[in-house]
């Protein structure tokens, strides 16, 4: 047993109320940093999330010997691109928990020429990865596994990559496809990419092609079963890229006002984000919460909330924050369609089970969906966060009843949102 555990007790939050500046995406972060490596030109890219995932892809591209630059001035990054795969005889990246770069950096590593070991912390190498490894090599890719079939730590003997038809599994991570994509405007022949099954994520997807096609690139999208990458393309930069707030990271703050508000703004995401975890907010208006949009900005007002029976399958991680939201809502919540939680930073079915269970709640846990009862009353319990940074995140709500919180290793929040608890002390208003 680890004595040294660090812990937090949160005490009971009676009101919230205020605005908060989020960080920027994670998922647009990490995406645009290897985009902008790839492409001809400079880019200066704003609101970088600065967090251990984002440090884990600037890392991993520095060991390839792309330039990333901070400015302390302006809080800006600067990547010297590539003009096309990168350059690197050999390397061994270590990328922690971060999927979004591991899966990218995967394929992106086969198109240049190179010997590439890419490993992980021990989560890491219990992810599976094997069906992006499958489509790769239907694409001519050499990856072998160094340890369990179909997981990190593998390694990339790179020689270019021939593209071509490729199948894909959708129902587990849109990481693999979105992985895919990037790769495939610099392979040596047009790409047809085919989904088999249901595509998971989708604004993930869309998140990709967006950005793609800011950096030059055109992808026919066939309704999302099918992608067509014509060859010959080349990635240009746009000079200068803005990376809109976290909307994931909203969630938390928009959910505590549901429950104990007051009023909250979050600035950084609304309308014209592309990002799928906005529609939190309106699950949260569903629930019974007030909800108004700007442009860039959402604001929620508390309401009586009820439970809901919704399909997860396009907000999976805000999907966890309506899990916590459903300990103060009347009658049972379903969650649908989140079979994938079981891949992320744990099992996440099975951890928000029984956490959710120490709270006070009913749970009954399924292959994919979960079912929650709420307590009379909000219990006192020491939540385990098993490493995950939204597990913390999503069951510090739970403070916001009438009972002490004690959050065990809130330091895994520096994954994405090293200050969140800060930002939460921000809002409240006792």
């Amino acid at each position: 047993m680890n004595t040294n555990i660090q812990t937090l007790l949160l005490k009971p939050i009676t009101k919230v109320g205020g605005e908060i500046q989020l960080p920027g995406s994670k998922s647009i972060s990490n995406r645009v940093l290897l985009l902008s490596a790839l492409a001809s030109g400079t880019t200066t890219i704003h609101n970088l999330l600065q967090s251990d995932d984002i440090e884990r892809m600037i890392e991993g591209l520095s060991e390839l010997r792309v330039e990333v630059a901070a400015s302390p001035e302006d809080g800006t990054f600067r990547v010297i691109g590539n003009g096309g795969p990168i350059e690197c005889e050999r390397a061994e990246l270590y990328l922690g928990n971060a999927g979004t770069a591991m899966r990218p950096l995967c394929a992106a590593l086969t198109l240049g020429v190179g010997e590439f070991v890419l490993t992980g912390n021990d989560r890491m190498c219990e992810r599976p990865i094997g069906d992006l490894v499958d489509a790769l090599r239907q694409a001519g890719a050499d990856i072998k596994y160094l340890e369990n079939e179909g997981y990190p730590p593998i390694i990339v003997n790179a020689h270019g990559l021939a593209g071509g038809q490729i199948t894909i599994q959708g129902n587990i991570s849109s990481q693999f496809l979105t992985a895919v994509l990037m790769a495939s405007p610099l392979a040596q022949q047009e790409t047809t990419i085919t989904v088999a099954g249901e595509l998971v994520s989708r604004p993930y997807i869309d998140i990709t092609l967006d950005l793609m096609q800011r950096f030059g690139v055109v992808v026919e999208n066939r309704n999302y079963s099918r992608f067509i990458v014509p060859k010959g393309q080349r990635y240009v930069s746009p000079n200068e890229v803005y990376v809109e707030g976290d909307a994931s990271s909203a969630s938390y703050f928009l959910s505590a006002a549901a429950i104990r508000g007051g009023t909250v703004k979050v600035s950084g995401v609304g309308t014209a984000s592309s990002q799928g975890d906005i529609a939190h907010a309106d699950v949260l208006e569903a629930m019974g919460a007030t909800v108004r949009w700007g442009d860039n900005w959402i604001e929620v007002t508390r309401g009586e909330l009820h439970g809901v029976d919704i399909d997860c399958s396009n907000m999976p991680d805000a999907a966890m924050t309506v899990a916590a939201t459903a300990l103060f809502a009347t009658g049972k919540t379903t969650l649908r369609n989140i079979y994938n939680w079981r891949v992320k930073e744990t099992d996440r079915l099975t951890a928000m089970a029984a956490e959710l269970t120490k709270l006070g709640a009913v749970v009954s846990e399924h292959r994919d969906s979960l079912e929650i009862y709420p307590p009379d009353t909000i219990q006192s319990a020491t939540i385990d966060t098993y490493d995950d940074h939204r597990m913390a995140m999503s069951l510090s709500l739970a403070s916001l009843g009438d009972a002490e919180i004690t959050i065990n290793d809130p330091g895994c929040v520096s994954k994405t949102f090293p200050d969140y608890f800060e930002k939460l002390k921000s809002i409240v208003q006792q």
